[in-house]
């Protein structure tokens, strides 16, 4: 066995020619096999180190690096050089996995800057970051100074399954993205009602300046413009509706879907998650205090494995914007908090 490896894990050389080692070839062929069977690289070398498998002369010590490193290097297959321990089909397998998991862990990373974008805190509303601690455990906190921690350590896996609870469900109950008022309003002021008037006053005059009438409509048309409001949340309802109508409940999160139809992401102290889709209607996503902080400890927190039900998010209580009544969601039925339907 060489001090410092040159010659791959699992071979030797032997008068002067590169061959087998016997116990080495068992470990390369038990890392392939619990790579398959679902270890992570980082259990994998904790798994050789407590079988005391020696990776050079001076040392048992493993780390993830080296395990991946075995599982890419394509001489286990055979060359002219090197004798073949692993069959093809399951280094093809193990690789692919590999790459697979990579690509996965970067498109979640992507994902994880576009929720950034528009997470805030519902306290301060001043705009989330995200952190990790010394043991690589990721945090989410407020990045006001003057505002206070949150009370518990805020996931990624907690602000995903979040969101995808509120975008299924919203794919269930499409009567949830209603949001009432009218497309436009107009409400003239004093100075419209004034304006109006002194026109009036000029039209009935005998003599008639009508250069001076015809500025004073300019700006009568200009106070009335002033007075007009616009609503463009039935347009973004249907745009919403458009997105979600037919669409199949989501397993992981579809970062083009969360773009088109979250505007803001609202999280306060007790981790409280609410989400603002772009018509303004919100969702708010409630777990017991109680019980979080028992998932906390309990749950293992996957940046790749999201799911839905996580942490036993349900959806209590959905809130619209510059409303005061409130929408709750029970069994696939909405009801208003009147008793009326919306």
């Amino acid at each position: 066995m060489p001090k410092n490896r040159v010659i791959p894990f699992g071979y030797c050389m032997k008068s002067g020619e590169i061959t087998t080692e016997p116990k080495e070839v068992c470990a390369v062929a038990e890392i392939f096999s619990e790579y398959l069977n679902g270890s992570s690289l980082l259990q994998i070398a904790k798994l050789m180190e407590s079988k005391k498998i020696r990776y050079t002369e001076d040392s048992d010590r493993w780390n993830k690096n080296m395990v991946k490193r075995i599982i890419e290097n394509e001489k286990y297959l055979g060359t002219d050089k090197y004798p073949q321990i692993i069959d093809e089909d399951i280094f093809r397998q193990a690789n692919e996995k590999r790459v697979r998991k990579a690509t996965t862990l970067n498109l979640v990373c992507d994902d994880l800057q576009e929720i950034r974008k528009v997470t805030y805190c519902a306290e301060c509303g001043e705009k989330l970051f995200r952190k990790t601690n010394g043991k690589g455990r990721e945090y989410w906190n407020c990045g006001n100074p003057d505002c206070f921690k949150y009370e518990y350590r805020l996931t990624d896996q907690m602000i995903i399954g979040a969101v995808l609870t509120v975008l299924n469900t919203a794919i269930a109950n499409p009567c949830l993205l209603e949001y009432g008022g009218e497309v436009s309003t107009y409400s003239p002021t004093a100075d419209v009602i004034r304006k109006q008037n002194e026109i009036n006053q000029m039209s009935d005059s005998i003599q008639v300046d009508f250069d001076r009438v015809k500025s004073e409509i300019f700006r009568l048309a200009e106070l009335k413009y002033d007075c007009c409001t616009y609503n463009d949340s039935p347009q973004k309802t249907n745009e919403i509706k458009a997105l979600l109508e037919n669409h199949e409940q989501l397993n992981t999160l579809d970062i083009g879907l969360f773009k088109s139809c979250v505007n803001r992401i609202l999280i306060s102290h007790f981790c409280t998650i609410e989400v603002e889709l772009i018509n303004g209607v919100r969702i708010k996503n409630i777990t017991e205090k109680d019980n979080l902080k028992a998932k906390l400890s309990n749950a293992s927190f996957d940046l790749c494995g999201q799911s839905p039900q996580f942490a036993a998010q349900t959806v209590q209580n959905i809130e619209e914007v510059n409303n005061e009544h409130s929408i709750e969601c029970n069994d696939n039925s909405c009801q208003s908090a009147d008793g009326n339907k919306p």
